[in-house]
């Protein structure tokens, strides 16, 4: 992973690496990897096998930030006659393509920009005639990571792609949950929603999935497309009724139609059996969790008392920037407290280097404003916290950072932010001021121009957010 964050600050230094170790430890090529075993003729994944005869054929497909990790790791594990009755086409950003040794990985969007394209469309159409193509003999491979719905799109015949970024748009901006997003994609998706599953002939599906998604749903990674659900035409009008009403939100028109068509269908047919869909096991690699508690032994090494520890956090991106800074400075500046919940947790918190570790994902409301807005959830927590920390004094020598962990923040370079008490001061001494950057939601040029960008590049895996606060306290 680059690091283009350096630091004379050993607190920063400290910051940096504990953060970095939480990332490192969701690998996503390590972690594919270490779940495959192949004794003989047989693949394994926890206790899930198929058994390889004459003739068959192990095909790989999937989406997400993660994919290009993934697919190397199961690479990684394939002896050299299994490569040759290999093949794959694995959905990624342009920025995670690389090159590899059977598997074709197809950029399926620009780096930064996480919304369906063409491009996209083209090799979502082709993952699904490739699984089309198998037979019940031969094994498919999903790779599904986090992103993977911009990376998988396929709208149902009669909605182009523009109509449907036109939907998902409106929704997202009007405040949309995951789930009220995920039903209606569903329901306009060939792909989402169990698509990719039941286009699938093989005889055997195994599915690995790194979660970005709080709690770890199987239907809400990616949209869910191995996951054999029927979308609902129905809910999904219901939805995007109930946007227009409250904020008048247009509808394309194709849209409507195509619900309304499939609604009256559903209620038509007499209810039958299944199609015919293979088998089919999900296995969850990685996750928030995995990535946070990586961090904890991480700072525990360097000699940190880590007294709270916390995954699958949701909420408002300022808030959780100005509750973060508070708790850090309750906790620096008290004598003794007990510990939270923690690895070091049942005695009294007397060390002078704590830390706090947090993880999830929060959402950013966005300013109504003509003038620039750019940053990410993850910059604007930290510039939240360093509005409340320069409000504040006799504080103890702290520090803290949030980045995603798939190295995006936003439409943007950097993977977050961080600061230290040195930039803390510079802004109680009058000499910079982020009110007005937080403001617009314009957190980047702020960062920026004070050189605390957290920058890593793409790294390969994606398990929603890390933040991490240090507290040094003084000898008394």
């Amino acid at each position: 992973m680059d690091n283009e964050n350096a630091s004379g600050d050993s607190l920063v230094n400290d910051l940096l690496s504990i953060w970095k170790a939480g990332v490192s430890a969701v690998d996503s090529r390590r972690l594919v990897s270490s779940n495959i075993a192949i004794m003989g003729n047989t693949f394994r994944v926890g206790d899930s096998e198929w058994v390889k005869k004459e003739g068959a054929r192990i095909c790989i497909v999937g989406a997400g930030k993660a994919g290009a990790g993934m697919a190397a790791g199961v690479e990684d594990m394939l002896p050299p006659d299994w490569l040759e009755l290999t093949t794959g086409w694995v959905n990624v950003p342009d920025d995670c393509v690389i090159p590899l040794k059977t598997i074709h990985l197809h950029g399926a969007r620009p780096a930064g920009v996480n919304e369906p394209t063409e491009r996209g469309v083209f090799g979502t159409r082709e993952i699904l005639q490739r699984v089309a193509n198998l037979n019940s003999d031969d094994l498919c491979l999903v790779l599904i990571s986090g992103g993977g719905s911009a990376l998988l799109p396929a709208p149902c015949l009669g909605i182009s792609l523009e109509d449907k970024l036109s939907v998902t748009r409106s929704l997202m901006r009007g405040g949309a949950t995951i789930s009220e997003l995920n039903c209606v994609r569903r329901a306009i998706s060939e792909v989402k929603g169990g698509g990719l599953l039941r286009a699938c002939r093989a005889g055997t599906m195994i599915v690995l999935l790194i979660s970005d998604v709080i709690g770890d749903p199987l239907e809400t990674i990616a949209s869910g497309p191995t996951v054999n659900m029927t979308p609902s035409a129905a809910e999904a009008l219901v939805v995007l009724e109930q946007f227009q009403a409250r904020s008048g939100v247009s509808v394309p028109r194709s849209v409507l139609e195509y619900l309304k068509q499939r609604r009256d269908a559903d209620l038509l047919r007499t209810p039958r059996q299944h199609e015919r869909v293979c088998r089919c096991s999900h296995h969850v690699v990685g996750n928030n969790r995995t990535a946070v508690e990586a961090a904890a032994q991480r700072a525990t090494d360097l000699g940190y008392d880590v007294v709270d520890i916390k995954w699958d956090l949701p909420g408002d991106a300022a808030q959780t920037g100005r509750d973060f800074a508070e708790q850090l400075v309750a906790l620096g500046t008290q004598e003794s407290a007990p510990s939270l919940d923690s690895p070091s947790a049942g005695h009294e918190v007397a060390a002078q280097k704590l830390c706090v570790i947090a993880g999830g994902e929060t959402t950013v409301t966005l300013a109504k404003t003509p003038l620039p807005q750019k940053g990410g959830r993850n910059q604007e927590l930290i510039l939240s916290a360093l509005v409340e920390l320069a409000s504040r004094k006799d504080l103890p020598k702290l520090a803290m950072v949030s980045g995603g962990t798939d190295g995006e923040d936003g439409p943007t370079d950097a993977a977050g932010a961080w600061l230290d008490r040195s930039l803390i001061e510079t802004t109680q001494n009058g000499e910079i001021d982020p009110v007005p950057y937080l403001q617009i939601n314009n957190s980047y040029p702020f960062f920026e121009s004070e050189g605390t960008l957290l920058k890593t590049g793409p790294t390969h895996t994606n398990v929603m957010d890390l933040r991490v606060g240090l507290i040094e306290k003084s000898s008394s």
